[in-house]
């Protein structure tokens, strides 16, 4: 349906039959933008040369700084002034033209590419993709309402299209490979994996652009611009933060924050990590080293079944169960790294990608939960938009710009032939160290969790 002047007309039946399919297809296209450099830009970026190898970290960090203040920002606009499939169209032609632009840039000036426009760039690009997860659902909660579906039972069944979206951009950009020469010099000409290569800004751009269209296509959402004046306060949420006055509250978004913490680290350094054993003795040459993405892709895989476990995990456990469930699985995501590789410990990794959908969507979905089921409702959607603050905003932020400092101490860049890749440094303990010291960060934020977070009462 569509609205004008006020007045409700219907689109052939054949739209509303549909509707879960179009929405289905948003969904796949907002997480392919993701998925097509989120998990392999840091191997693109040590390939990019050695001005880039020490500063992975700081791309990763940019989407953590842009959460914390352009989802509000570009909310306000969707909810007062443009309708948000309009929004949510610009958001993604602004992103993906910076983000061509970032691939522009890769190709022309290859391994003397430019750091402040690179980077420059990318920031943009991402300030106006961060905010779309957001709007994506709320066009299609908008569409599932206005075609009588609830969206609580219709959504999650549509949302996991998402995931296979990023799985589907992931493995394309892992097997799809091009010529080095028009990454490196022709000296070394050969045929390189596009996860290496800027090719992946290319693919990342066209695919959001294709969205921004395809979002014009869907149901309009409505605009609140006679409702009177909202205060500053209102419109960015600034009056959940009195739940700070809550010592549970209080306790639960620090604990929020310290395991957000953990959020980004491997989608920096996974692929840098497992990419490196293609030149450590012993295991060059070895398949999973060259298909980095693919080891990786078994990560979202995992997402997909947690994402149908929750419901039966919150029956059995409480929410503080569930969260520590979570927290634990962060330990062992972490600690299988620093004792995998891609040979006879190969298991490790794979345990490593298995547990990442517990820890990402029990925390991420547990959290959202506690937040709904104990804010009032005046203030629960500014609630929500904390949690997320205090998660992908303040926490990934500083747990990227640390880990960055970590992998610097126990790694160095090192050049092979038409590839830069982050070796083990010498006299310490490579990557393995790294990792296991992320394992050790993510045990003591569980075990001060336990004594910490005490269970809500039980509701009637």
């Amino acid at each position: 349906m569509c609205v004008c002047f006020g007045n409700p007309i219907k689109f052939d039946s054949m739209q509303d039959k549909w509707i879960r399919t179009r929405i289905a297809l948003m969904c796949f296209l907002e997480f392919a933008v993701w998925g097509a450099y989120l998990t392999s830009m840091g191997s693109y970026l040590c390939n990019a040369g050695e001005q880039f190898a020490g500063k992975i970290g700081l791309f990763y960090t940019m989407q953590g700084v842009v959460s914390i203040f352009m989802p509000a920002i570009i909310g306000i606009i969707a909810d007062r002034y443009i309708p948000a499939q309009k929004t949510l169209g610009l958001c993604h032609a602004l992103a993906g033209l910076f983000m061509l632009g970032a691939g522009y840039v890769g190709q022309a000036q290859g391994s003397l590419v430019s750091f402040p426009l690179m980077f420059t760039l990318y920031s943009l690009s991402v300030a106006f993709f961060m905010p779309t997860i957001a709007l994506t659902n709320s066009v299609a909660y908008n569409a599932l309402k206005r075609n009588s579906y609830d969206p609580e039972v219709a959504f999650p069944p549509i949302r996991i299209w998402g995931t296979i979206g990023f799985i589907c951009m992931m493995l394309a950009v892992n097997f799809i490979k091009v010529p080095s020469a028009s990454f490196q010099d022709a000296a070394h000409q050969c045929a390189i994996s596009m996860q290496k290569t800027y090719h992946q800004f290319y693919v990342s751009g066209a695919v959001s652009v294709l969205l921004a269209l395809y979002a014009l296509s869907m149901p309009k959402c409505s605009v609140a611009r006679s409702e009177g004046k909202v205060s500053i306060a209102d419109a960015l949420g600034l009056k959940a933060f009195s739940l700070f006055r809550s010592r549970q509250m209080a306790v639960f978004f620090i604990f929020s924050m310290l395991l957000g913490v953990s959020l980004q680290i491997t989608n920096g350094y996974a692929n840098p990590f497992i990419s490196h054993f293609a030149k450590v003795p012993g295991f060059e040459g070895g398949w999973w080293a060259e298909n980095a993405n693919l080891l990786i892709s078994l990560s979202q895989l995992s997402e997909t079944v947690c994402i149908l476990l929750i419901p039966w995990a919150m029956k059995k456990f409480n929410i503080k169960g569930v969260m520590l469930i979570a927290m634990f699985a962060w330990v062992l995501r972490f600690g299988f790294f620093g004792i995998g590789d891609t040979g006879n410990m190969l298991w490790a990794m794979i345990l490593s990608c298995i547990v990442y959908g517990v820890a990402f969507d029990f925390f991420n979905v547990s959290g959202s939960l506690y937040v709904e089921q104990t804010t009032d409702p005046s203030i629960r959607s500014s609630a929500q938009g904390l949690f997320m603050l205090m998660t992908n905003g303040i926490g990934a932020t500083l747990g990227t710009l640390v880990a960055q400092a970590v992998i610097n101490v126990f790694t160095e860049g090192q050049s092979f032939g038409s590839e830069w890749l982050l070796m083990d440094k010498a006299g310490t303990m490579g990557w393995s160290g790294a990792w296991l010291i992320f394992a050790a960060y993510a045990l003591v934020v569980a075990v001060a969790f336990i004594f910490a977070f005490k269970n809500p009462a039980k509701k009637s």
